[in-house]
C-alpha cells in the first residue's frame, strides 16, 4: 500500500526539472547571499502576480506581521482584534509589541472572522476603554473573507485592517487578487504554503509608498541611507538570496497550480459525503486552497480508518488561542468563542497538493465514504 502524501513537494520539484537547483548553483556561484539580486527580482515577480505596488519581503510570515504593525505604529496596550482560530503567530505578532490581541471567534460555516462578534468585540474594548487600533483578518487555508465588509468596518470605528495572508497567496476576491485587499498584507513562504520556499521566508506587500518604505527600513535595523544610519529602531528580518532564487522558480508555476488546487477542492466538494461539512466559500472568491478541511463529529474515528489505508490528516487547528497557556490572559468576545472551540474539536484536514493525482482523490473519497457508511 503506497501511502498518499498530505502536501507534495518531491513531485513538485520533479515538474520543475532541475530549473531550481540550477538557481540555487547561480546564487552559489556570485556568493551575494544576503540581499543578492533574486531577492529584488522576486520581490517584482510578486508585483507583477499580485498587481501590487510593493513587495518587501522579510525572513517569514511571522516577522511580515511583525513589521507591518511596527510600520503602522503599534504601542504598548493598543488593541489589535484577531480571529480566535487561526496559527499562534497572528496573536504572536501582536504580543511581542506589547499590545493587546483581542480574540473574536469566527464563524462556523467559513471559519473566518464572524463579523458580528468583531462589532460586539469592538463595541466591548471601546465600553472598557481599550486604545483600539487595528483588525488582522486571517484568510484561513486560503479562503478569502468579505473583505468589502470587513473593511465597512475598519473605517466605521477608525481601524486599520491587515490581512494576514500566509496561506492565500494565488487566491482571488472579484477582479482583486490577495495582495490588494487590504493596506497592509502578510503572507508566508514556508514550505508548505501554495507558494512556499525550502525553508522560511515571508513579505510584506502594500500599494503605500510611505508604508513601505519604512518597513524597508524596518527589516535591515530602521537604516536611512545605509545599514549605520539607524533611523529607527528596527529587526533583522531578511528572505535569503536562495530561498528567493527557489521562490523566483516557483512562481513561475503558481497560477497553474492554484488552478489544480481549485480543480481538486471542486472534486472534494462535489464527492465528499455531506455529513462532512465543508468550509463555505465567499460567493466572489477563488481561494488559494493551502488545506481541504472539512469538520464532522466522527472526527478520530475517520481520521483513524484514513491512515490505516495510507491517507494522511492533519488538525489545524486543536486548540483555540485563547485557550493556549500563552494566551489565557488576553480579552476575547463577550458573546464567547463557541464556533473556534467546536471547530478545534472537529476539523481536519485532507491531502491537497497540485500533484494529487485523481487516482488518489478517488481512493480518499471513496475510502471515506465506506468508512462513514460503517459508522
Amino acid at each position: 500500500m503506497n501511502k498518499i502524501p498530505f502536501i507534495d513537494l518531491k513531485t513538485q520539484r520533479i515538474h520543475l526539472k532541475g530549473s531550481i537547483e540550477a538557481a540555487v548553483e547561480k546564487v552559489i556561484e556570485h556568493g551575494q547571499y544576503i540581499m543578492g539580486p533574486e531577492v529584488r527580482q522576486f520581490e517584482l515577480a510578486l508585483e507583477r502576480y499580485t498587481n501590487a505596488e510593493h513587495v518587501i519581503s522579510c525572513a517569514n510570515g511571522t516577522d511580515a506581521l511583525s513589521l507591518a504593525l511596527m510600520a503602522l505604529d503599534i504601542q504598548p496596550n493598543d488593541v489589535v482584534f484577531v480571529p480566535n482560530f487561526t496559527f499562534a503567530a497572528t496573536a504572536e505578532a501582536v504580543a511581542l509589541l506589547g499590545a493587546i490581541p483581542y480574540f473574536v471567534d469566527v464563524n462556523e460555516e467559513t471559519f473566518l472572522i464572524d463579523f458580528a462578534s468583531l462589532e460586539s468585540s469592538i463595541y466591548d474594548a471601546k465600553r472598557n476603554g481599550h486604545s483600539i487600533k487595528g483588525i488582522i483578518a486571517v484568510d484561513l487555508f486560503g479562503a478569502i473573507p468579505d473583505y468589502d465588509k470587513l473593511t465597512s468596518i475598519a473605517k466605521e470605528n477608525n481601524l486599520f485592517v491587515i490581512a494576514d495572508a500566509a496561506q492565500s497567496i494565488g487566491a482571488t476576491y472579484g477582479n482583486r487578487q490577495v495582495g490588494t485587499l487590504a493596506e497592509i498584507t502578510t503572507t508566508s513562504f514556508f514550505p508548505s504554503k501554495p507558494l512556499g520556499a525550502y525553508g522560511d521566508g515571508g513579505a510584506v506587500i502594500t500599494n503605500n509608498t510611505e508604508l513601505a518604505d519604512k518597513i524597508k527600513s524596518l527589516r535591515i535595523h530602521g537604516k536611512g541611507i545605509d545599514k549605520y544610519d539607524n533611523v529607527r529602531v528596527g529587526m533583522n528580518s531578511r528572505l535569503d538570496t536562495i530561498q528567493a532564487a527557489i521562490l523566483l522558480e516557483k512562481i513561475n508555476i503558481l497560477s497553474d497550480e492554484i488552478f489544480a488546487r481549485q480543480k481538486i477542492a471542486s472534486t472534494y466538494s462535489a464527492v465528499l459525503p455531506e455529513s462532512l461539512i465543508k468550509q463555505k466559500i465567499h460567493s466572489t472568491s477563488q481561494p488559494a486552497w493551502a488545506q481541504y478541511t472539512v469538520h464532522c463529529t466522527k472526527r478520530e474515528i475517520i481520521r483513524e480508518k484514513l491512515i490505516n489505508q495510507g491517507i494522511p490528516t492533519a488538525i489545524y487547528y486543536p486548540t483555540p488561542l485563547n485557550e493556549l497557556k500563552a494566551y489565557q490572559t488576553y480579552p476575547s468576545a463577550p458573546e464567547g468563542l463557541q464556533n473556534s472551540r467546536l471547530l478545534s474539536s472537529r476539523v481536519f484536514s485532507l491531502p491537497m497538493s497540485p500533484y494529487l493525482t485523481e487516482a488518489d482523490q478517488n481512493y480518499i473519497c471513496a475510502t471515506i465514504e465506506k468508512i462513514l457508511k460503517r459508522q
